[in-house]
Parts: structure tokens; C-alpha cells; sequence
């Protein structure tokens, strides 16, 4: 009698564990489940001010309209309080359930797939997808543009204290040529409207003596000279290699996808403002005449006293890639020069 007892007891006492031990997990869910829609509520307000935002930029960028940018922000919002309200109604419901079977439900059977659609891979439960090994596509937002940048036109010279109607060189026949490679960086993460423009170009930059003369240099200073013949050609020409950075103006049009973003400016205005430095890697002359009944062409190489650090200010204005372009040498042409003189030019830059 004694052990029938004893082994009573014990199957008593088993039960007792059981349901308590069953009750204990339930009410834990149940706080989970509360505080889950604590975390509910913080997610659809994160994702609503993410959308404000992007929405304010779009309307800063003049992408969309102010009527279009508050028609969006209403249906954002009322979206977001939606899901608000669905989800937690999910949850209260969950919670209903555990607590008026006291945590005991019936489970379906759960049933297993694993799917991959080439992005990720993704294992359903119950018809319920959980996602692992999932590859995001960023947004990409190119900041920095590259061309190929060649310019020509017009050069000459400001001589001190003379005005550029009496130079001594003649205005058609003195050009300049520019080639280089420029990056163009967008300066404001979210605007396209001021971008550094900076890279290298090689300068040639020629001048073209009137009055039959070309240059000499003289007791260690380059002067101009009369030849003692009959020149047809005298030209005189620096090579220079020089490292531009401007800042450029204008606005752009905006691309916008769920992968990327673009500004465009191929057919926009553009300003820009700013200046150049860098060395003198050669200068040379190219005199041609006659003699005694011969066809005489000098090419001269030497070093003409030229300024072997160059720098000065630039800029130019236009559409797309086709701009007027200036620029000026702040250094002068020649050192120890009695009368200084330095470089001005004006043509077209292209952008390529």
C-alpha cells in the first residue's frame, strides 16, 4: 500500500512539474509578443522618416513638384500608420490565443522548402520565406566624372605698359593648343550644382612677331629683334605642362532608379572658375626665308630665358561639353625681362 502511495505521489508531483513547466514558456511568448510591437511601431516610424527624407531631397533636386512632394509625404504616412495598425492586430491576436488556451495551441505541421532565385537563398517554413545569404544591390550614386579635354584658339600677349591693340604680335597667326585629361566630383552629396573640375594639360602656347622680327636673347635678356632677311615665318612657341582646377557651376538633370542615381549636364550650362600651375617643359623658335635664292628653315630649341614655373587664372562658359574659354598667365614669359609680358588667350574647349 505503502509504494502504490509513494508512486501516486510521484506521478502527482511529474504533472505538477509538466504544467508548470508548459505554463512558464507561454507567458514568456506573451512578453516577446509585447515587446515586439514596441518594435513594430519603431520600424514603421524609421521607414516612414527615411521616406520624408528621400522625398525632401528629390523636392530640393527640383525632381518633383511641391504639390507632388506633399501628395507623396500623405500617402507615405497613411501607409505606415496602416501597417501599424495590421500588424499589431496580428500580434494581439497571437497573444489572445496563447492566453486563453494557456499557451497550449495546436501546431500544424511544418513543412520545409529551400529556394534560390540567384540573389539569395531563401528557406520557407509554413509558406513563411526567411532569408539568408541575401545580396543587396547598393544604390550607386556616381560622384566623379572623367573627359578628355582639348581646347584651341586665339594667344598673345599683355606687354607692360602697352595695350593689346599694339602688340607686337599678329592676332591670327598666334594661337594656342590645350589637350589633357580633367575629373569632375560632384562637391555636395546630395546636389549636383558646384563640382571641382581639376587634371592636366599640355599647353603650346605660340606667338607669331610682326615686322620682320623674331626673338634674340641679348646681354641675358629675350628681346625682340630685326632679322636680316626677309622672313616668311618666325614663330615662336612654349610648351608647358599645368595642373587646372576650377569650380563649376550649373545645374543638371537628374536619373534616378532603384539601383542608381545620375546627373547629367551633356546639355546643361556650365561656369567655370579658377586657375592652373605648373612648368615650362621647352621652348622653341621656327624662323623661314630666303637666301641668296635658297630656302633657308631654322628651327631653334634653347631655353630663351623662359619662366620655368607657369601659372595663371582661367574659366570658361557654355553648354554640354562645348565652352568659351580664357585664361591668363599671372607669371611672365620671360625671366629678367625689362619689360615684362605674359600670355592671354581665348578659343573653345571641348569636352570629350
Amino acid at each position: 500500500m505503502r509504494t502504490v502511495t509513494l508512486l501516486l505521489l510521484a506521478l502527482l508531483l511529474g504533472q505538477i512539474g509538466n504544467y508548470l513547466w508548459a505554463q512558464e514558456p507561454y507567458k514568456e511568448k506573451i512578453e516577446e509578443l509585447e515587446t515586439l510591437k514596441e518594435k513594430i511601431t519603431q520600424q514603421e516610424k524609421d521607414a516612414l522618416k527615411a521616406e520624408i527624407e528621400d522625398i525632401n531631397r528629390r523636392l530640393d533636386e527640383e525632381a518633383i513638384s511641391f504639390e507632388e512632394a506633399k501628395t507623396l509625404k500623405e500617402s507615405a504616412a497613411k501607409k505606415r500608420a496602416m501597417n501599424i495598425e495590421n500588424r499589431i492586430a496580428i500580434i494581439d491576436n497571437q497573444i489572445a490565443l496563447l492566453e486563453r488556451n494557456q499557451g497550449d495551441v495546436l501546431k500544424e505541421k511544418k513543412e520545409l522548402s529551400i529556394t534560390s532565385d540567384g540573389v539569395g537563398i531563401s528557406i520557407n517554413v509554413n509558406d513563411e520565406p526567411w532569408q539568408l545569404f541575401e545580396k543587396k544591390e547598393p544604390r550607386y550614386d556616381r560622384r566623379t566624372y572623367s573627359d578628355f579635354v582639348v581646347a584651341v584658339g586665339l594667344n598673345n600677349a599683355i606687354i607692360e605698359g602697352q595695350s593689346l591693340e599694339d602688340s607686337p604680335y599678329r592676332v591670327g597667326g598666334s594661337r594656342f593648343f590645350e589637350l589633357g585629361w580633367s575629373w569632375r566630383t560632384r562637391v555636395f552629396h546630395n546636389s549636383n550644382f558646384m563640382r571641382l573640375n581639376y587634371g592636366f594639360s599640355f599647353q603650346f602656347n605660340g606667338l607669331k612677331p610682326k615686322d620682320n622680327q623674331y626673338f634674340e636673347v641679348v646681354d641675358g635678356e629675350t628681346v625682340l629683334q630685326e632679322f636680316d632677311f626677309a622672313l616668311r615665318k618666325s614663330k615662336f612657341r612654349m610648351d608647358n605642362l599645368v595642373f587646372p582646377v576650377h569650380f563649376e557651376f550649373g545645374p543638371s538633370k537628374v536619373t534616378e532608379t532603384e539601383k542608381r542615381i545620375r546627373y547629367n549636364i551633356d546639355r546643361s550650362f556650365r561656369l567655370g572658375i579658377g586657375g592652373y600651375g605648373g612648368f615650362n617643359l621647352g621652348t622653341r623658335q621656327k624662323l623661314k626665308y630666303d637666301r641668296e635664292g635658297e630656302n633657308v628653315k631654322d628651327k631653334l630649341k634653347r631655353g630663351y630665358n623662359a619662366t620655368n614655373f607657369v601659372y595663371g587664372i582661367s574659366g570658361y562658359v557654355g553648354f554640354g561639353g562645348i565652352q568659351l574659354y580664357a585664361k591668363y598667365d599671372l607669371s611672365p614669359i620671360f625671366q629678367d625681362a625689362t619689360i615684362e609680358q605674359r600670355n592671354i588667350s581665348l578659343g573653345l574647349r571641348f569636352d570629350l
